[in-house]
């Protein structure tokens, strides 16, 4: 099995873009993770890629400033967070595919990255239990986290997106965040022909393709059936996929 190459691809485009760092970290790194990798001419990629790379961008250092410890990135494919936003006393959680994985990890020894805050945790979202697997590396479900699922729960079936939900709110303290992103059709329209849609449109679409488009309605029930309440939601795009932005709190017990 090849390392996601739909994730080598987000990869590149944000390293083209302007972005923030923190004062310890590395606004060099994501450049340096993609180094090597086959280039790709994704122009068409580029508005839905950049307006989530800014909310999650944004989520992260929002959650650095108010003093939370802990940020698990789900579906991190060469996500260069944990390198650019580098903060005394916050520890990173990345889990993904192990392919995808060992080829970060080997990216980030070649790159000499101090990695010391970083946690790499090989998953399969369908079968394994992500929060088993936080705990048994070390996150602590008694301190406040900031969860981000971006670009990951459209590649989950809905049964899979729902349980993956319910293993995060288990590990959840009262004053956690969630931050996901999703793609969402309108109201009515057939899910079926607009996934297919979708997957016809893009570069990946057949390797390694999209399973689940969710109403907004849908989405917000997704989210509470998990024990999330949604806090705010955005809308970016347009045509029968659009790209959802979603912050949620944990439900009360």
């Amino acid at each position: 099995m090849e390392p996601s190459r739909t994730s080598q691809i987000v990869a590149q485009i944000r390293a083209e873009l302007d972005r923030p760092s923190t004062p310890l970290g590395d606004p060099k790194a994501q450049r340096e993770l993609c180094s090597g990798m086959r280039p790709s001419r994704t122009a068409r990629s580029w508005p839905s890629i950049a307006v989530r790379t800014r909310f999650f961008d944004e989520q992260v250092l929002m959650a650095i400033a108010a003093g939370l410890q802990q940020i698990v990135i789900c579906g991190a494919g060469y996500d260069d967070r944990a390198l650019r936003f580098r903060a005394l006393g916050v520890r990173f959680f990345e889990l993904d595919e192990p392919t995808t994985q060992g080829d970060k990890a080997r990216r980030l020894r070649k790159m000499g990255a101090s990695t010391d805050a970083l946690m790499l945790i090989p998953v399969d979202f369908r079968r394994d239990d992500a929060a088993k697997l936080l705990r048994d590396s070390g996150h602590s479900a008694g301190r406040p986290t900031l969860f981000v699922c971006e670009g990951l729960l459209v590649y989950l079936d809905k049964h899979v997106v729902s349980r993956f939900l319910r293993g995060l709110r288990s590990v959840a303290s009262p004053s956690s965040i969630l931050a996901a992103s999703l793609a969402c059709r309108r109201e009515g329209e057939d899910p079926d022909r607009v996934l297919a849609i979708a997957n016809a449109s893009r570069l990946t679409g057949r390797m390694e393709p999209w399973l689940t488009i969710l109403s907004a309605s849908e989405c917000s029930g997704l989210f509470s059936k998990a024990g999330w309440v949604v806090d705010h939601t955005s809308e970016a795009g347009s045509g029968s996929s659009r790209l959802l932005l979603v912050t949620a709190l944990p439900t009360s017990p």
